[in-house]
């Protein structure tokens, strides 16, 4: 892992205390699931409307989280209830934090390449439906990354356990003077409540 992920994540780990107590215990148990997992393979797919923004930086920061925490075995994905493209100003908030973006030219919804360290697998971004065949069918944890999809999806088939750890929507800021803050407070938000889940993996 790269040194500036490193200081991203030594930075956002000073926030657990923020964390409201209830939130914690939602984040416990699926620190549970994922402990019960570890030994053979933990998959955790995002889900939000448009995996477009919220559902990626759960993808990406569970990722980084399982490898700064040293669990092993640990896959991430991402879908929505539709597909459109991975958001130009989330790209842009995670190359802000030091991450590396490969984007391919001309694409209306490109499958991006993110990078955080020199051994560190590169993770696969795309905007896809949460039932693509990129990602699990069965012995998965599916994280509700928002309200809406988390209302409109009752049933995730092939979910072990559902969890909703929903966000506000970086978008409602977008074309305004606070879009870069909002989007970079949303993804660090992201980041500091999955490395405290992370963190009590045993």
């Amino acid at each position: 892992m790269w040194p500036i992920i490193q200081a991203q994540c030594a930075e956002l780990i000073k926030g657990f205390e923020g964390i409201p107590e209830e939130r914690k215990k939602l984040l416990s148990s699926l620190a549970t699931y994922i402990s019960r997992h570890k030994e053979n393979k933990v998959q955790l797919t995002f889900i939000c409307t448009h995996n477009s923004r919220r559902s990626h930086f759960g993808q990406i920061w569970a990722a980084v989280a399982a490898s700064y925490y040293g669990v092993s075995n640990v896959f991430t994905y991402s879908g929505g209830t539709e597909a459109t493209a991975f958001h130009v100003n989330a790209r842009q908030a995670l190359l802000d934090l030091g991450f590396h973006i490969e984007v391919p030219d001309a694409m209306v919804n490109p499958p991006c390449l993110i990078t955080y360290g020199d051994t560190e697998s590169a993770i696969l971004c795309f905007s896809k439906e949460y039932l693509d065949a990129q990602n699990p069918s069965s012995h998965f944890a599916a994280i509700m990354t928002c309200g809406e999809a988390e209302a409109n999806c009752p049933f995730i088939p092939g979910a072990e356990l559902r969890i909703a750890t929903t966000y506000c929507d970086p978008k409602e800021f977008d074309g305004t003077a606070q879009q870069a803050q909002m989007y970079l407070e949303r993804c660090k938000q992201i980041g500091t409540e999955l490395l405290y889940t992370f963190s009590l993996v045993k």
